[in-house]
């Protein structure tokens, strides 16, 4: 079956995304934590439980099940199907978070561009903008946007912990 060329990941059947065909060439995508960088986090966060673990028994439900007091997660880094729909960082992610609520360690590790990094090194405030709809340059018309939420970084060497930016 063909795919139009402008397709999202996101929108493909599981046959047809790149995150379930593997990297290419040799079709690996299942990646493990290196033993080495493991056991450093092991050593600093005792871990206790692997919500991601490989081989994955039969029946195992990383998603629904409960955690462990020290988590570590290294999640897929695309979707996965689970229960019949797909399933990408964002429902790991909501999971994490409700065992955090629930006074669990969780260290969750996830591949993000480095000029992020960067910023969050340097002591960057971050800040959710929400979906922004940006303005035209042409006539200043609020486009739809982008159905993504947008991070706002303040490098601030003045910090007043008094100013906020929220999102509706």
């Amino acid at each position: 079956m063909s795919v139009p060329a402008s397709t999202h990941q996101n929108k493909l059947l599981p046959e047809q995304n790149k995150f379930h065909k593997g990297n290419g060439d040799d079709g690996k995508h299942y990646w493990l934590t290196p033993p080495a960088l493991l056991a450093q986090l092991d050593a600093a966060y005792q871990f206790n439980f692997d919500p991601c673990p490989y081989p994955k028994p039969d029946d195992f439900d990383g998603l629904t099940c409960e955690w462990g007091a020290s988590s570590y997660v290294n999640p897929p880094f695309g979707s996965i199907m689970h229960q019949g729909r797909k399933k990408g960082p964002t429902a790991w992610v909501r999971k994490a978070i409700e065992e955090y609520r629930k006074g669990k360690r969780v260290v969750f590790v996830y591949p993000i561009d480095k000029w992020v990094l960067m910023l969050i090194e340097a002591g960057a405030q971050v800040s959710n903008l929400g979906d922004v709809r940006w303005c035209a340059t042409e006539d200043g018309t609020q486009g739809k946007g982008t159905g993504r939420h947008i991070a706002c970084f303040v490098l601030d060497g003045l910090v007043n912990e008094s100013t906020e930016v929220t999102h509706d």
